[in-house]
């Protein structure tokens, strides 16, 4: 009787390899197709575009600028003020308008928790750009 162990792995070119997890800065390689569902932000996006090419471009190149913009921008948070944040972002999806209005919902939850001043993070959050907010969102993984 043979060991599941014993028996060799997944190789480069078969369709269940993956790859070994590679630094950041590695990434560089070719991940090969995979299926995306085009919503709207990405039908919107890609407009006009006409091959696979221009359409994994333009979006390579969005997710380049995104991740940008995320290493860019964010706000400096206590431990309380994120446990508040992920309290509210809990509810799952966070769309672009309920990321704007996170200063109005910090006003509203019922959430508390040693050392959180919820006035000041509200007027933390309301003088944060867009950006910010978002990079905050993304970084509490919502």
């Amino acid at each position: 009787m043979s060991d599941s162990s014993d028996k060799p792995g997944p190789v480069r070119g078969d369709p269940t390899w993956v790859p070994p997890a590679l630094a950041r800065e590695e990434k560089t390689r070719n991940v090969g197709k995979t299926p995306v569902f085009f919503g709207p932000p990405l039908a919107i996006l890609t407009e006009g575009k006409r091959n696979t090419m221009e359409i994994s471009g333009r979006i390579n190149l969005a997710a380049e600028r995104y991740l940008e913009i995320l290493r860019h921008h964010g706000l400096e948070l206590t431990e309380p003020e994120r446990r508040c944040i992920a309290h509210i972002c809990n509810i799952g999806f966070m769309s672009p308008l309920e990321i704007e209005e996170l200063p109005f919902e910090v006003g509203l939850t019922s959430f508390e928790c040693e050392g959180l001043d919820k006035a000041a993070l509200k007027q933390k959050l309301e003088a944060a750009s867009f950006a910010d907010l978002v990079a905050v969102v993304e970084s509490l993984g919502f």
